[in-house]
């Protein structure tokens, strides 16, 4: 990479859409504001763990423990990812189906717990590892791969890109989905692949289809069961059945109205002992809102939005058409699961049993999060000066930039 007499970092032209980058400063705005989340979760976890453990007749450290202790190893996860070369991991897509598949089959065949009779956990002396958060993974790398592959081939609009997608999609739709009843991870899965596909030049046409199937095949796995229906049922008329089905709904939303404008207070939750299911976890948001009122609230989703815009910077920034697609289903990933909580806590989306990224109590969650990153840590070291939407047409063809960003291809 050459310098400038400014100082500025400009790409060297290399071949096949490649641009040489020198190693600089990563962006650690990333790296604070992910810490703040998980500061914001633990001092959560920590705060309803008395009522936790009385529900469950545990020690009242056992919640906040179990937290540090995944937080502890998202802080490896992270380190890890944020030190390998990430084309390491392209090279590593193989082993990562295998493990993927093998651990899913493994949570399907295990007997589930009495708690969460769902087939998506595999439990080990106290631990559980949650099979769809390696999915996500191993389809964030094996995807950025693909389509990088078909966009520096300029083949985005070819047949031979369009099934293989709407395979997988239906695979893990099958999965995720139907055999494991996770329909929430289903939908961040399907904004995974659409989000990334959109960026890498799939022709408009093709993105409308897909999402007129994917309604379609939303439907068929909606219909079919009756706790699925219901939760349609619930958001349409959350009042209904209040006592019933619609209890988890109707309790999230009084715990988000009682915190009024600054909330009850750290140590005054009600709602966390024993009247709103999954308070740790998927209904986080709720507790959350119920202590620090629409006040707390604001700043959590600023500090989320904040997130978002620094990853959608080094999504910009980045030459490389492989690092540019992992960063893109980063965002993806985090951003929909967030809208998708939020969303179900306050009413606006049916229930989807998704836990809040950073802030809900699971070490999973934690972990993959805490990993993927420290993936885009890793990128943002190698980004230009210049992001892809400040960069003239011509140049982008001379520097080789694969993707069609800003000037995408006609449909």
């Amino acid at each position: 990479m050459a310098w400038s007499d400014r100082g500025r970092r400009q790409p060297a032209v290399l071949s096949r859409g490649m641009v040489n980058q020198r190693r600089h400063k990563p962006d650690y705005q990333i790296l604070l504001l992910s810490s703040i989340l998980l500061s914001i979760g633990l001092i959560v976890v920590y705060a309803i763990s008395p009522g936790l453990a009385s529900q469950k007749q545990v020690s009242d450290n056992y919640y906040i423990g179990k937290q540090v202790m995944a937080i502890l190893l998202g802080v490896v996860a992270f380190l890890i990812m944020a030190n390998v070369p990430v084309r390491t991991w392209q090279r590593l897509q193989r082993p990562l189906i295998i493990v993927a598949t093998a651990i899913t089959i493994m949570a399907l065949v295990l007997p589930a717990s009495i708690d969460y009779p769902a087939h998506r956990w595999i439990r080990f002396a106290g631990f559980s590892l949650q099979s769809v958060e390696f999915i996500k993974f191993t389809l964030l790398i094996c995807l950025a791969s693909f389509l990088s592959n078909k966009a520096q081939n300029g083949q985005m609009a070819d047949k031979n890109t369009m099934k293989p997608l709407l395979v997988v999609l239906g695979l893990l739709g099958a999965v995720v989905g139907l055999a494991q009843k996770d329909f929430g991870s289903a939908a961040v899965i399907v904004a995974i692949v659409a989000t990334m596909s959109f960026i890498a030049g799939l022709p408009i046409k093709r993105v409308l289809l897909t999402a007129v199937l994917i309604v379609v095949a939303s439907m068929l796995l909606i219909l079919p069961f009756s706790y699925r229906r219901d939760r349609v049922l619930n958001f349409i008329h959350p009042e209904q059945n209040c006592l019933t089905s619609g209890y988890q709904a109707c309790q999230a939303l009084i715990a988000v109205g009682s915190g009024g404008l600054f909330g009850k207070g750290l140590a005054h939750s009600v709602q966390a002992y024993g009247y709103l299911p999954e308070a740790a976890n998927d209904s986080i948001f709720a507790i959350f809102a119920e202590k620090f009122g629409f006040v707390g609230v604001t700043i959590l989703i600023v500090f989320f939005m904040a997130l978002f815009t620094r990853l959608k910077n080094i999504m910009e920034r980045t030459s490389d058409t492989f690092s540019r697609l992992i960063v893109t289903g980063i965002m993806a990933w985090i951003s929909v699961q967030v809208i998708i909580n939020i969303g179900a806590m306050m009413g606006l989306l049916p229930l989807k049993g998704i836990t809040l990224p950073f802030v809900s109590y699971g070490g999973t969650s934690v972990l993959f999060v805490m990993a993927v990153i420290g993936l885009a840590f890793n990128i943002s070291r190698y980004t230009n000066y210049t992001s892809l939407s400040e960069v003239s047409p011509s140049r982008k063809k001379e520097t080789g930039y694969a993707l069609n960003y800003s000037t995408r291809r006609p449909s």
